[in-house]
């Protein structure tokens, strides 16, 4: 049995959420029931997305549709059969299309076309002794796009604009109830003028619906497929058209500013000279029928009030929003006070119904738009812009000219100044993605103030049933770490400095601004205290793209401490990693990009950056399908390694890339891999990838240095190494993307593969050993030693499974001091350098100093080295500090 909570607060929504469980404990063919305190039983849908080894259940995952009344807390019991839905979700299929009901909508969903959705009606209600029949409120749910073949001109010129629609060219059910079902799309854009774009923007739509909802979530996923120097999009947006049937005094618009509503009337009753009386005008406000004007020096005059037919609210940066509304096209705007920060929800409809929309992130992803048009009419419009057309169109060209550097020996000479890995032609952004969420919600009457904010409040802190840490870590799951504990000074100042440095992120970048279309959700890289800001143009030193770890540190920081405010950001990052930073079609499809000014610019992709680790927590904390599919583009991950050599450029040696003896590095590339098989594995079953990881471990065991090999050579037939290699090769980066969680989770398995434990304790062993042990034990003192603090968990790991205390002694020194045995500049013990200090003054944005990092990546590795040498050698950690 497993109690859960809620990440943020009670919700009335319908949620989907994962579980984990200890191995053994639960079949995969059990039935789970969600029960409240007062033991009421809960509809529940369940599946299992992770099993171990042994076939039993890892993983679950569970939807429970919304409920008028929910508890704070909840308990999971596996082996009982939970009760149906009221009304259960249905899916049928009937005259080339779907409709899909939740009992209070149908949507009705075409096979194929030019609409995600063509009608949705909202279901009969009981109004007085009649009995409404099912209404249409929405047609023609459908993408929408605007092209350029140019850039937007600087000085403010005109550039003809051609629009395109999605056209969906395959629907899939992936889930049909009862509680919950999906509908995916995909498709491509159309442009409406019968050209062949070069921008088809291929996307990937999925509808969720839930037992007695009236909203459907929209994920919505594109890829952008252009040539960065002749497609520019000028506007990307979901459209919907909605049915108007009342009179112009009782339709309202709604749009949401950062803690209200804009609200107002088609045609306004209030403000007016002659006064409608106090009835009307409220009733009017909270959208509710007005009824019979009883003045009829107002009823006389209604022809002339104007009828504002178009609004418009225009997030263009993450600190300002505008309004404007007009009558009609071809007249003027008029400005409407505008605001800061937009929650990004709205509404258009009337009494008898209409549409709420939204988009979450709205501001953090600027430049954002909504739209209503038509309101004056019998069929409005809402827009939801995901790129707003006011705004300068997409310009993803690379950012310089490359300054001469076309041989290797050039590019390397870069790599020593601006820290960046450029290569003609490497830094394009064909190929990587955007995710957003958004909701659709039909109504059958205007929603009061309260609900709009609800809703408004669930589209952007979306719902999650989770398990607490304990619980979580009691399953056994993701390897080395421990609940939070201040019991000695020394654990104190560790926990508090855990909390500084999340802090340190969330404050930055608020501070900075890193928010946008493309850079929401990643973190700068490394800080220029002379100019007191990140160094946002400096090559290599600019966006971080995963450098280091951060995801991880993120994620383990939350599912020890269970705070909202860390799985929020975690999330965030996660999309982005997942998506901009990775490619998902072309030639470098499954690899990812360095740290870069552009999160695509570096030419050094890698497998370590769309690392499978970094995307597990969030996949089987949520099930969330998108991820799902990022995980699922890894199936075969092996096969990158022929499409570009990442040791290309430093290369001693002659290679060139061999389906017979691929060149793996066996620590960023090696992990990389070993986490997509894993997960492949432990999700699907497998066997290929199960085989693979199995034979690789195997062959590490087996190689005379094992993991100091530093490098292997792999059969892509057999999916085995060539062990015959007798060389040692460290890397400072081999074990900061995720390598030591990867072997502790395999080594936690016992799959029974010789020589694998011994050969990874060996490396963790002599990292950070005295150069006369490593010289003792391989020969020669080993070379490329850094990271020392991020390495002291490797000694960590080996004192904890050989129970050596000298080794855990050593590891907390290594925490501490760095190889001369100096404190750590990330581990400066006077107070000042643990805390933040504003610095103003004549161009300096206010700015942080003494602070003990430079570098987010070195915060990330500081966090990961302290929870897991916390949860391996916690015992032997000093009860104070060094100072």
């Amino acid at each position: 049995m497993t109690g859960l909570r809620w990440l943020d607060r009670p919700s009335e929504q319908g949620v989907t959420f994962g579980v984990p469980w200890p191995r053994g404990a639960v079949g995969r063919a059990a039935p789970y029931t969600l029960t409240g305190p007062d033991g009421r039983a809960v509809p529940t849908q369940s599946w299992v997305t992770a099993t171990w080894p042994d076939g039993s259940v890892k993983w679950s995952a569970h939807a429970v549709p919304p409920q008028e009344e929910p508890a704070a807390t909840y308990r999971l019991e596996p082996g009982r059969v939970p009760p149906a839905p009221a009304t259960a979700v249905s899916v049928t299929r009937e005259d080339g299309a779907l409709r899909v009901s939740t009992g209070v909508v149908t949507w009705t969903i075409e096979e194929s076309g030019a609409t995600l959705a063509r009608s949705v009606t909202r279901e009969a209600r009981a109004a007085g002794e009649a009995v409404q029949a099912a209404r249409e409120i929405v047609r023609d749910v459908r993408l929408v796009s605007l092209h350029q073949d140019e850039p937007t001109p600087d000085d403010g010129g005109t550039v003809t604009r051609t629009e395109a629609t999605g056209h969906v060219t395959r629907v899939s059910v992936e889930q049909e109830g009862p509680v919950r079902a999906v509908v995916r799309l995909e498709g491509h854009h159309v442009r409406t003028d019968g050209r062949s774009p070069g921008l088809r923007l291929p996307f990937t739509v999925r509808l969720y619906f839930y037992a007695g909802a009236e909203d459907v979530r929209v994920v919505h996923t594109f890829v952008w497929d252009g040539d960065p120097e002749r497609d520019f999009l000028a506007g990307l947006g979901l459209r919907a058209d909605v049915v108007m049937r009342d009179e112009l005094h009782d339709r309202h618009v709604r749009l949401a500013g950062p803690g209200g509503f804009l609200t107002e009337a088609v045609r306004g009753l209030t403000g007016l000279r002659r006064d409608p009386g106090q009835a009307v005008r409220r009733a009017q406000v909270e959208g509710r029928p007005c009824g019979p004007i009883g003045n009829p020096e107002v009823a006389g005059r209604l022809h002339l009030v104007p009828a504002w037919n178009d609004y418009t609210l225009d997030q263009t940066s993450a600190d300002g929003f505008t309004l404007r509304k007009r009558t009609g096209e071809g007249h003027a705007w008029v400005t409407i006070p505008a605001g800061t920060r937009s929650a990004g929800y709205g509404y258009v409809g009337g009494v008898t119904g209409g549409l709420g929309f939204g988009l979450r992130d709205f501001w953090r992803l600027h430049p954002t738009r909504l739209d209503v048009r038509g309101a004056a009419t019998d069929l409005a419009t809402a827009t939801v812009w995901l790129w707003s057309p006011s705004a300068p169109a997409m310009d993803l060209r690379f950012w310089h000219d490359g300054m001469g550097q076309d041989t290797f020996a050039e590019q390397l000479e870069g790599l020593e100044i601006t820290y960046e890995d450029y290569e003609p032609g490497f830094g394009d952004a064909h190929g990587v993605a955007r995710t957003h969420e958004l909701t659709l919600r039909v109504h059958d009457a205007t929603p009061p103030a309260r609900a709009l904010a609800a809703h408004a409040a669930a589209l952007n802190d979306p719902a999650l049933l989770i398990a607490p840490p304990a619980r979580i870590r009691a399953a056994g799951v993701f390897g080395d770490w421990a609940l939070p504990d201040r019991s000695t000074p020394a654990r104190a100042a560790i926990e508090d400095r855990l909390d500084f440095l999340f802090d340190l992120y969330a404050r930055e970048r608020e501070q900075r601004r890193w928010y946008g279309f493309w850079d929401y959700g990643d973190v700068m890289h490394t800080y220029d205290a002379d100019r007191h800001t990140w160094r946002y143009d400096v090559g290599g030193y600019a966006w971080d793209n995963s450098e280091l770890s951060p995801d991880l540190w993120l994620w383990y920081q939350f599912l020890r401490t269970g705070r909202a405010d860390v799985f929020r950001f975690a999330e965030a990052m996660s999309r982005h990693t997942g998506e901009v930073d990775v490619y998902h079609l072309g030639r470098w499809k499954g690899l990812g990009s360095r740290h870069n000014v552009q999160h695509w610019g570096c030419s050094c992709k890698q497998l370590r950056i769309s690392n499978a680790a970094y995307r597990r927590f969030f996949y089987y904390l949520t099930a969330d399908e998108r991820t799902g599919d990022l995980l699922d583009e890894l199936s075969e991950p092996e096969a990158t390694f022929l499409v570009v050599d990442p040791q290309r450029k430093v290369r001693a040696d002659v290679y060139t890339p061999d389906p017979s003896a691929l060149s793996v590095g066996l620590g960023t590339d090696w992990g990389s891999l070993a986490a997509a098989w894993l997960t492949r594995w432990e999700r699907h079953g497998d066997e290929r990838a199960r085989d693979r990881l199995l034979a690789t471990m195997a062959g590490i065991g087996a190689l005379p240095r094992g993991f100091l090999t530093g490098e292997a050579r792999l059969d892509l037939a057999t999916g085995r190494f060539d062990t015959s290699r007798d060389a040692i090769m460290i890397s400072h980066l081999s074990s900061v993307f995720g390598l030591p969680e990867m072997c502790s989770e395999l080594i936690a398995l016992d799959l029974g593969v010789p020589g694998f434990e011994r050969a990874w304790l060996d490396y963790c062993r002599l990292y950070l050993a005295p150069a006369g042990e490593q010289e003792g034990e391989v020969g020669r003192p080993l070379l490329g030693i850094s990271l020392v603090q991020a390495h002291s968990r490797l000694t960590a790991y080996a004192a904890a499974r050989t129970g050596d205390p000298a080794q855990a002694a050593r590891a907390w020194r290594k925490f501490y001091l760095d190889e001369d045995d100096q404190l750590n500049r990330n581990e400066l013990q006077r107070e000042p350098h643990w805390r933040l200090t504003r610095v103003d003054g004549p161009g300096v944005l206010a700015a942080l100093d003494e602070a003990p990092f430079v570098s987010t990546n070195d915060a990330a590795q500081y966090g990961l080295a302290a929870i897991q040498n916390l949860a391996l050698i916690g015992d032997h950690l000093p009860e104070h500090p060094p100072e």
